[in-house]
């Protein structure tokens, strides 16, 4: 018995040592792994990770849409208004040039009238009126050679209109000829998509999607420092065409900040081959006027990226500003007084039409 037991201990003691020898590296590199290399674990590093604004208000669909029909009950506005143009043709390579703060007077009227005049130092530099079909921009300020009247039809798509003078050598005259060509392509239908929203009729032939969204921004706070940011949960609200053909396309997006309440914060706008059209964006939400009021938005940022433009418009004041007037169709007629050189946008498209 003895014996049997010698030889199988002399048989099992090679294959022991040699399973020892196998596991001393991995035992010996663990506790160095451990010791040595602990800061690998167990290193701490604080990050910095934007705070979820809170309460969120929890609302369903049909609030969204009475959301934004409230907003669609001001027939019209009258107001002094600070309007800053950007323009971002050379946004891809980090470029914007901003043209200077103007005045202006804007009134408006359902379903899409306008009449803007813009103002540097109580002198007109332009005006531009829609009746809801046909626009007109006439530039008034700069040299003689800049000066026009353009005519154009609210739903055709034009080109972007270039001044004449490329021979420009100064920055005084490059300045004003991009500022004249800025304003020659503003289009005052844009103005009235954006601060007389459509509302969402009980019938209307469209497919309403809700959804959820949290996105990281910048933190405007007043006791935000430099550089903060922040987490904004906001409820989507998607208006799809009915479906023809099995294909429903995007028409709107409604976008709802939900802190502390629920917000209209944003409208986009897409073609039909869902190409975004126009970005609105709405700020600061204050008691407009002071006989007939209203909580609307005291700042509107209007970005149109086809047309490479972007408009922050601010009422001056917010208890002038004149709501629910009616006005007769004639206040939103701009005739050619001055007899500006007329360029119309039309009879261009037809030419070129007829040439190809």
């Amino acid at each position: 018995m003895i014996g049997a037991q010698r030889l199988m201990l002399k048989h099992c003691y090679p294959f022991r040592v040699r399973l020892t020898r196998l596991l001393l590296p991995v035992f010996v590199a663990s506790i160095l792994l451990l010791n040595a290399g602990c800061g690998l674990f167990g290193a701490k590093r604080k990050i910095s990770v934007p705070q979820l604004l809170t309460p969120l208000a929890e609302a369903n669909r049909d609030r969204l849409i009475q959301e934004v029909n409230r907003l669609s009950t001001v027939k019209s506005i009258h107001g002094k208004v600070d309007i800053q143009f950007e323009d971002t043709s050379f946004a891809s390579s980090g470029i914007a040039d901003q043209y200077r703060l103007v005045d202006g007077t804007i009134t408006l009227q359902r379903p899409g009238q306008i009449y803007l005049v813009l103002q540097f130092t109580f002198v007109d530099i332009a005006q531009m009126a829609s009746d809801g079909q046909h626009f007109t921009v006439a530039v008034l300020q700069g040299n003689e050679r800049y000066k026009r009247f353009v005519k154009g039809t609210n739903s055709a798509v034009y080109p972007k209109l270039d001044t004449e003078a490329n021979h420009t050598t100064n920055s005084k005259q490059k300045t004003e000829k991009e500022t004249v060509s800025a304003l020659s392509n503003l289009r005052p239908q844009h103005l009235t998509d954006a601060f007389m929203i459509r509302p969402i009729e009980p019938n209307t032939p469209a497919i309403y999607a809700q959804t959820e969204f949290f996105q990281e921004e910048a933190d405007t706070r007043r006791q935000a420092k430099k550089g903060d940011r922040i987490m904004r949960g906001y409820y989507l609200l998607e208006e799809l065409s009915q479906p023809q053909g099995g294909e429903a396309k995007l028409t709107r997006r409604f976008w709802f900040d939900r802190v502390s309440g629920i917000r209209l914060a944003r409208v986009q706008t897409y073609d039909d081959r869902g190409s975004l059209i126009t970005d609105v964006a709405y700020f600061n939400e204050k008691t407009l006027g002071s006989g007939p009021t209203a909580l609307l938005p005291s700042r509107i940022e209007i970005t149109r990226p086809q047309d490479q433009y972007k408009l922050s418009i601010t009422y001056q004041d917010a208890a002038s500003v004149d709501l629910n007037r009616e006005y007769a169709p004639k206040a939103f007629v701009l005739e050619n007084r001055w007899q500006l050189p007329e360029v119309d946008l039309d009879a261009q498209n037809k030419k070129v039409t007829a040439n190809q």
